[in-house]
């Protein structure tokens, strides 16, 4: 059993800006830090300073998700008020009515929200602002609008799904290529792609990532998941019947993105292979797969791997598991019984399995075990045991949900007061213990959820460690560019392995996120700058 003991005052946290995930790459918005410092008993978690955030309505009844990952969809509150809709790719929700005050969430295009009937004046916005639900404002005009039937609304016709652990399509690039602002014709394609054959050809070879691999996950949303046989229906020029409307007779895409030119050019930008890239909607078009992603380009699935995501999870205490448990972090190992004095093998210990054990840790031969409730031993050094502290903290005596991430251990348990409810192996920084100033470790310290996403971007401009992730799901910030998300990328959860965030499995992240506070409003895509957000506390 351990005690959790902090003497160090603490920074108040930054606040990070709309849009990216930094974790030692991009931030929108640049960090202003406060020297504000704890007090008291010095288990003060940083937080947002006196006058700078905003209180969000807590969760009431159930949450969008729960801990055990099943979905309870909250309704509106519908009381008639109009409905105003999203058309930026990041509609801006200010704490006042003035462009100059701060942003507490966003909108993502498409989006619809409850508002007042009522246009409110106010400093920088030509158009009014409508207040909506629950808190803040949005600008009539380049962000939003009360039409329906606005183009980048009706293109932008899929929200994110947060009953799934992935809320869109993702794909990889395996091989960089155009994003197109329309259809492409076989003229286009020649123009854009002049090694289009030969790309094809390696397509169709390449079992990893090629035209044989993951064809159903482009369906995500089909009435259908049975995938076609994708090398004949290029041969066959097969075009979908269900190609969006907005789409039809060679129209160009709503310039969400900023990327569609002017005239008749039709090349919307390109992407470099290493690059994640988030759809709402595929489907053939004479017989190539296209992807329509969230900022409504068209891209060539061809070149792009199909993203499954870890079905990896942690498990919810006293439900699933009751203590005292581990979880198995290292991979390779064997469980073992004591057989006449020796250890004899007991067949292999399942990675990231539950290990119930009896509480007793066990010598043999210079080595620790761990005693578990079948009688066998288990090493210690390859399991993350949940260890409950002696003397809790201040704001878990207080009943506060808060979160405990033990970097050693890769091990994270989420609290309800002093009661532990869930447990999960996640990814922290892979410089380990080195300092987060100057290596890719994950901060240690006591936070609060400041600011969180339903999807954001991360990127790296350091020369050879170029990436671009688009829509990395169930983001939540909780100091300068450090945050907790899904990792669609890698499957390796129980060792370091972040550019110095916290990485989830999409399925833990989907869980914790809709758990945690602030819980972002329906409708939103985002909230920030939240005074009242959960407890982070990393440790060694």
């Amino acid at each position: 059993m351990r005690s959790i003991r902090v003497t160090l005052p603490l920074l108040v946290a930054a606040l990070a800006g709309a849009g990216a995930v930094a974790c030692k790459g991009r931030s929108s918005d640049a960090p202003a830090v406060s020297a504000t410092t704890g007090a008291g008993s010095g288990e003060v978690p940083s937080g947002v300073a006196p006058g700078e955030g905003q209180l969000f309505p807590k969760q009431q009844g159930f949450a969008p998700v729960d801990l055990a990952g099943a979905s309870h969809p909250v309704p509106t509150e519908g009381k008639g008020e109009e409905m105003v809709y999203a058309t930026a790719l990041e509609t801006r929700v200010f704490a006042r009515p003035d462009t100059k005050s701060p942003k507490i969430g966003y909108l993502k295009a498409g989006a619809a929200v409850e508002a007042s009937p009522k246009k409110i004046g106010g400093e920088g916005c030509a158009g009014g602002f409508r207040a909506i639900r629950p808190v803040g404002y949005v600008c009539l005009g380049s962000e939003a609008t009360t039409d329906p039937n606005h183009p980048v609304v009706k293109a932008s016709f899929r929200r994110p799904d947060p009953t799934q652990k992935l809320p869109y399509i993702y794909g990889m690039a395996q091989r960089g290529g155009p994003a197109y602002a329309r259809l492409p014709t076989a003229d286009d394609v020649k123009t854009f792609e002049p090694h289009y054959a030969q790309h094809i050809k390696h397509w169709g070879r390449d079992k990893d990532s090629g035209a044989r691999y993951g064809q159903d996950l482009w369906l995500k949303w089909k009435a259908s998941k049975d995938a076609p046989d994708a090398l004949q229906m290029l041969a066959d020029k097969t075009t979908d019947p269900d190609v969006p409307a907005f789409l039809a007779n060679g129209a160009r895409v709503p310039n969400l993105s900023g990327f569609v030119p002017n005239g008749a050019v039709i090349k919307a930008g390109e992407f470099s292979r290493h690059n994640g890239v988030a759809f709402i909607d595929t489907f053939l078009w004479e017989g190539r797969r296209m992807g329509l992603s969230t900022d409504l380009r068209l891209f060539p699935t061809d070149r792009f791997r199909p993203i499954r995501g870890s079905d990896y999870h942690g498990v919810v205490i006293g439900k699933e598991v009751e203590l005292p448990f581990g979880i198995v972090r290292a991979r390779g190992q064997k469980r073992f019984k004591p057989t006449g004095g020796k250890l004899a093998p007991a067949g292999p210990l399942e990675w990231r399995s539950v290990v119930k054990l009896t509480g007793k840790v066990r010598s043999w031969g210079g080595s620790h075990y761990f005693e578990t409730t079948d009688e066998e031993l288990v090493p210690v050094d390859a399991v993350s045991k949940i260890e409950i502290a002696k003397k809790m903290p201040g704001w878990a005596v207080a009943g506060e949900k808060w979160i405990d991430i033990n970097v050693t251990k890769q091990l994270l348990v989420a609290y309800e007061g002093e009661k532990p409810v869930y447990a999960t192996l996640v990814s922290t920084g892979e410089a380990g213990l080195d300092d987060p100033a100057t290596t890719k470790s994950t901060k240690r310290g006591i936070f609060r959820i400041h600011t969180k996403y339903l999807t954001a971007t991360m990127d790296s401009k350091t020369v050879g460690e170029e990436f671009e992730l688009r829509d990395v799901p169930y983001v939540q910030y909780f100091q300068d560019g450090y945050a907790l998300h899904a990792a669609y990328w890698h499957d390796v959860f129980g060792q370091p392995k972040s550019h110095g965030c916290i990485n989830l499995a999409p399925e833990d992240a989907r869980r914790i996120f809709f758990w945690t506070e602030p819980a972002v409003p329906v409708g939103w895509h985002g909230a920030a700058k939240a005074l009242t957000g959960t407890v982070v506390f990393i440790h060694q």
